[in-house]
């Protein structure tokens, strides 16, 4: 398991990193998520030359009680398909975790359903408030992702039954 930001990242590795989302996400991972999980500091587990597992932090800034915090956003987890079920989301999640607490005042994700139970049993809180974005026309709900979004709180005490806002972005903002 390594740590690098994207910019120590060679081509080779990106390329890696892509095809295991493609593979992981059933094809359903676009150019806007690649381009999420790009720009922080990701989380690489080999198994000799072959990448069998990766995760991301990204900065993001998330509005909540009328301040914008400081936000470790997570992408791109996933873990090939022959190494599931065997801890390596959790040890990628543990790597994830200490980025979050050494650098930002909470964590965030958006997770499928399949993730609930890896981010729950990690103490993460299931967002139970209303969601919304800053897009480029002003704030706007974004109640399809209202029981997706998970917190992490570092240096914030969050009452998670409150509105949270997220920054604009390009695809899915959450």
């Amino acid at each position: 398991m390594n740590t690098a930001p994207s910019a120590d990242l060679d081509a080779a590795t990106l390329r890696a990193i892509r095809a295991l989302m493609d593979d992981a996400f059933d094809g359903d991972f676009s150019d806007d998520d690649w381009d999420h999980v790009l720009g922080g500091m990701h989380v690489l587990a080999w198994d000799g030359d072959e990448l069998v597992g990766h995760g991301a932090v990204a900065q993001r800034r998330l509005v909540y009680e009328g301040r914008a915090w400081r936000c470790g956003y997570v992408e791109g987890v996933a873990v090939s398909a022959r190494r599931r079920r065997h801890g390596l989301a959790g040890q990628i999640m543990e790597a994830i975790e200490r980025i979050v607490r050494g650098g930002y005042d909470l964590g965030a994700l958006s997770t499928t359903d399949a993730g609930i139970p890896l981010y729950e049993s990690r103490g993460w809180l299931r967002w139970r408030g209303p969601t919304s974005a800053i897009t480029p026309r002003g704030v706007e709900r974004t109640p399809e992702d209202d029981d997706s979004v998970f917190v992490l709180p570092v240096n914030v005490d969050l009452d998670i039954d409150r509105e949270i806002t997220c920054d604009w972005r390009e695809g899915e903002v959450w």
